[in-house]
C-alpha cells in the first residue's frame, strides 16, 4: 500500500474534509473519509481574519494552532475508521485555511501550523502548497485541475469538472490531454453569506430558499459588471474580492428587493459565470461533473443546466465514482503523493507559472 491523507478546508469555512487514499500501482482507492466541523469560536475568528484587524499576527498564529488540532482530529478519525496506524501513512497533504490570497502581490496565506499537525498526528505533514507556484509567477490556484486530470481524465473525451465550494472553479480536461482551468467567480460564498444574514442558517439547503424567490435581471446585470468576470485566465479569486460588503455595495438601489429574490439572483450569478467559463474555454464539452457543496444544491444545478443547454449533461462526480464531498480532499492527498515522489503538482497552463514545480513544505513526523 501507498497511503496518503488529504485534508481540505475551503472558502466555505464549514470545517475540514479528510480522506485516506491508497495510491498503490497508479490507482487511487479511497479507504476512509471524514468531516470535522470547525468549533463555533474558531469559525467566527476565521471569518474575522478574512479582513484586516487588530493584533492580526497573534490571532492568525493562534488560529493556525487551532486549525492544526481540528485537522489532527480528522486524521485520528480516518485512522480509526480504516483500522490503520499512523506509521502506515506516508504523509498528510493539508491545505490549511486561506486567510489572504493576493498572487498579484506575490503571496498567498493558508493558515495552519504544520509542525503542530505533524507532532499531533505522528505523520509527515506537507502544507503550503500554493506558495511555490506563486513564487514562480503563477496564481497559486486553482491547483485541483492537475489532480482532476490524473484521476478523472479520459483520452478522447473533453469533460469539465467544476468544484463549487465557496468559490467556483473549473478544470477543462481536453480530449487531447491538454488541461486548463480557473476560478470562475463566487460559488457558494455570497449565497451562504446572504442566507446566514437573513435566515441564520449556514447555507441554503438544496437551494430551496432561492427556488422560492424571483430572479432580478437588473441586479444580475449589476453583479455581472464586476471586472473579474471579464479577465482572461489564468486567474483566481477568493473572499478578498467576493464578500458581504462587495454584495452590499451592489445592492444600492435594490433596497426593496425581497431577500429570497436576492438569493435567487445570487444563485443565478454562480450558474451564469460557471457556464460562461465553460462555453468560452470548453465549447465542445459534452459532460460537466460537479463536486463541492454546490453539488448538493438542486436549484443551482438546474440553473447551470439551463445555462449550458441540452447538449451538455450536468451531473455530479458520483458518476465518476467519486463522492462530491471528497473530491477536493482527494486532490490534496494526490498533491502529497506528488510531493513525496518529488513530482510537479502544478500545471502552468492553469496557474500561469513559469514552469512545473514541486509544491509544498514538509514537516517531518
Amino acid at each position: 500500500m501507498s497511503l496518503f491523507i488529504g485534508l481540505m478546508s475551503g472558502t466555505s469555512l464549514d470545517g475540514v474534509d479528510g480522506v485516506l487514499v491508497d495510491f498503490w500501482a497508479g490507482s487511487a482507492r479511497t479507504m476512509a473519509a471524514h468531516h470535522v466541523p470547525y468549533p463555533p469560536a474558531l469559525l467566527e475568528e476565521l471569518r474575522a481574519l478574512q479582513a484586516a484587524g487588530d493584533n492580526e499576527l497573534e490571532r492568525e498564529a493562534l488560529a493556525g494552532n487551532a486549525i492544526a488540532r481540528v485537522y489532527a482530529q480528522c486524521v485520528a478519525a480516518l485512522l480509526e475508521q480504516s483500522g490503520m496506524q499512523a506509521a502506515d501513512v506516508r504523509a498528510i497533504g493539508a491545505h490549511g485555511q486561506t486567510i489572504r490570497h493576493r498572487p498579484e502581490l506575490g503571496f498567498t496565506c493558508q493558515s495552519i501550523n504544520g509542525a503542530l499537525l505533524a507532532e499531533l498526528a505522528g505523520i509527515d505533514a506537507i502544507v503550503d502548497f500554493r506558495s511555490r507556484d506563486v513564487a514562480a509567477g503563477g496564481q497559486g490556484a486553482p491547483l485541483v485541475p492537475a489532480a482532476h486530470h490524473a484521476l478523472f481524465g479520459e483520452k478522447g473525451k473533453t469533460r469539465v469538472l467544476a468544484n463549487i465550494g465557496g468559490i467556483g472553479n473549473i478544470s477543462v480536461l481536453q480530449a487531447d490531454g491538454h488541461v486548463t482551468g480557473f476560478d470562475t467567480g463566487p460559488g457558494n460564498v455570497l449565497i451562504d453569506e446572504w442566507t446566514r444574514l437573513h435566515l441564520g442558517k449556514p447555507y441554503d439547503a438544496d437551494g430551496a430558499w432561492a427556488f422560492s424567490g424571483r430572479e432580478l435581471p437588473h441586479l444580475l446585470a449589476v453583479l455581472l459588471s464586476e471586472p473579474y468576470f471579464a479577465l482572461p485566465p489564468p486567474k483566481s479569486t477568493g473572499r478578498d474580492l467576493f464578500h458581504l460588503d462587495w454584495l452590499r455595495a451592489r445592492l444600492t438601489g435594490f433596497s426593496s428587493a425581497a431577500p429570497a429574490d436576492v438569493a435567487a439572483t445570487l444563485t443565478r450569478l454562480t450558474a451564469v459565470t460557471l457556464a460562461a467559463g465553460i462555453r468560452t474555454h470548453a465549447p465542445d464539452t459534452e459532460a460537466l461533473y460537479v463536486c463541492g457543496g454546490g453539488a448538493f444544491n438542486g436549484t443551482l444545478l438546474r440553473m447551470v443546466a439551463e445555462e449550458l443547454g441540452e447538449r451538455v449533461k450536468v451531473q455530479t462526480t458520483s458518476a465518476l465514482g467519486a463522492d462530491p464531498s471528497h473530491v477536493e480532499a482527494l486532490c490534496w492527498a494526490w498533491l502529497a503523493w506528488r510531493f513525496d515522489e518529488r513530482l510537479a503538482g502544478n500545471l502552468p497552463s492553469v496557474t500561469g507559472a513559469r514552469g512545473e514545480r514541486v509544491l509544498g513544505a514538509l514537516y517531518p513526523r
